[in-house]
């Protein structure tokens, strides 16, 4: 029985092991994928979604801005953590070009409750879990959130995050394209 037993716990930490490398080494360290961001970069761009109050808006809207693209949801404790951050930079930044963007993995009421309970100042989007797969195709191979896309004012991707945005990494990428 103990042998069994030692067995099972073997495994586990091997499972355990192999799932945080796999983790760990999925993670995106900041910067596209070569050869693959240009179409990642047209098909963020070419989104349109509905905002919380259900009025469809295009990704593309913001070209000419610095645009950091948010997926969060309302359940995702370390989507709620960086969103004070994210209020912060676009009333600071905001004024000099900067556009941040919510796409939401939820659904629209509870987008729309939330946004309203922490003041939001920026667009919360929409995209249910649909949303997951575009944020797949722009490098979150872990299918995890928070993810971050900054997009430079042409709109080509600069930069991505999976986790938190740090506030210090926020405004080093930002401020390099402002």
């Amino acid at each position: 029985m103990r042998r069994i037993w030692l067995r099972w716990v073997v495994i586990a930490i091997v499972g355990l092991a192999g799932l945080a490398a796999g983790i760990y080494f999925g993670l995106d360290r900041g910067s596209p994928t070569p050869g693959s961001a240009p179409m990642a970069a047209a098909a963020l761009n070419g989104v349109a979604l509905p905002d919380a109050e259900g009025k469809e808006q295009r990704i593309d809207q913001w070209r000419g801005k610095v645009v950091v693209v948010n997926f969060w949801a309302t359940w995702c404790a370390p989507c709620r953590e960086e969103m004070p951050e994210f209020i912060k930079a676009q009333n600071e930044l905001g004024p000099k070009g900067l556009q941040i963007v919510g796409i939401a993995v939820d659904q629209q009421d509870k987008v729309r409750q939330f946004a309203t309970e922490i003041g939001l100042n920026y667009p919360a989007l929409v995209g249910g879990f649909g949303a997951m797969e575009l944020s797949r195709a722009l490098g979150n191979t872990v299918m995890a959130l928070p993810f971050t896309v900054i997009l430079d004012r042409k709109g080509s991707i600069v930069h991505t995050q999976l986790g938190i945005l740090k506030p210090d990494k926020l405004h080093a990428v930002v401020k390099q394209l402002l």
